[in-house]
């Protein structure tokens, strides 16, 4: 019964053995395929094994030749290609980028350096060539950040902008190009939506991780930082005295340069923080505009609302 058994199983095998070696010469017809089984340099036996993976490199290889970048890209992974590698003596398959990737990647390396919190993904990767400059307003303020950006030393102290305006007028997007470029440089910023830093800030408090710290402790000692839409929360003395001076009185001591971008001027700012549901503190209020103040040049930037 045995000997039948093993003459069944070598039939399979045989029989198996001559399909694939079939698929395979089929293959072989493709020069595509035939060029790229022959710079693995293994034997027919071991690659006819993996007649199907290799076509399906055949295929995605054959989609690059006329691929003019990541959009065109029509690969199953955007800019990845299903490629083979020999190890110890076997086909092992996995995604590598391709040369679109890799540059896309490399141009892109700087966002490393900008740690982001609830903004949008077009804030995120603004760039100066794209600031518009057809609102003679916006001059003064695109000055002030060009000659930021050639002079930022971060060994010594250098004021940052509080910079208010109208809705939509396109502050926040002028600052993260600001420090995009320094991120080029190697320079490590952060740029956070305040109100909704507050909230997560706070839901995150009583946790028993350590996200709070931090949280806290990045924002408070990153080289550069934007405080965005700042006066755009409901004004708590927990938010105000606890999270908000600590930061700023930090950032003062170390000369670590802070940005705001606001709605309100600094006017209206101090009486935002005066006002919260349980009282009315001036005396608080003004310790924080007064550190805002040292820490900051205030300009106005009123123009089109461009989100519209």
């Amino acid at each position: 019964m045995q000997k039948v058994m093993d003459k069944v199983s070598k039939y399979v095998k045989d029989d198996l053995d001559t399909k694939l070696k079939q698929a395979f010469i089929r293959e072989l017809k493709d020069e595509d395929f035939k060029k790229l089984v022959s710079s693995l340099n293994l034997p027919q036996d071991k690659l006819m094994k993996y007649t199907s993976k290799l076509r399906k490199t055949t295929e995605q290889l054959k989609k690059c030749k006329n691929c003019s970048g990541l959009i065109s890209c029509e690969n199953e992974i955007n800019g990845f290609i299903y490629y083979p590698e020999i190890q110890n003596g076997k086909l092992n398959f996995s995604h590598i980028s391709c040369k679109y990737k890799r540059k896309f990647i490399k141009d892109n390396m700087y966002l490393d350096n900008i740690y982001s919190f609830d903004i949008p993904k077009d804030i995120i990767n603004a760039k100066m060539k794209d600031i518009y400059t057809d609102d003679k307003s916006r001059i003064p303020v695109i000055k002030w950040i060009k000659d930021f950006i050639n002079d930022y030393d971060g060994n010594k102290k250098q004021k940052g902008l509080y910079l208010n305006g109208n809705f939509g007028s396109g502050k926040t997007y002028l600052i993260s190009a600001c420090f995009n470029e320094l991120a080029k440089k190697g320079v490590k910023s952060a740029i956070i939506y305040w109100p909704e830093f507050l909230r997560k800030l706070k839901a995150s408090f009583n946790s028993d991780n350590d996200s709070f710290s931090n949280l806290f402790d990045r924002i408070k000692t990153v080289p550069l930082l934007l405080i965005d839409d700042i006066g755009a929360e409901n004004t708590t003395p927990w938010g105000r005295d606890e999270i908000l001076g600590p930061i700023l009185q930090y950032r003062m001591q170390q000369n670590l340069t802070t940005f705001f971008t606001s709605n309100l001027s600094l006017d209206d700012l101090e009486k935002h923080f005066s006002v919260t549901k349980e009282s009315v503190d001036v005396v608080k209020s003004r310790r924080i505009l007064e550190r805002i103040k040292d820490l900051t040049t205030e300009l106005v930037m009123i123009g089109e609302n461009r989100r519209k």
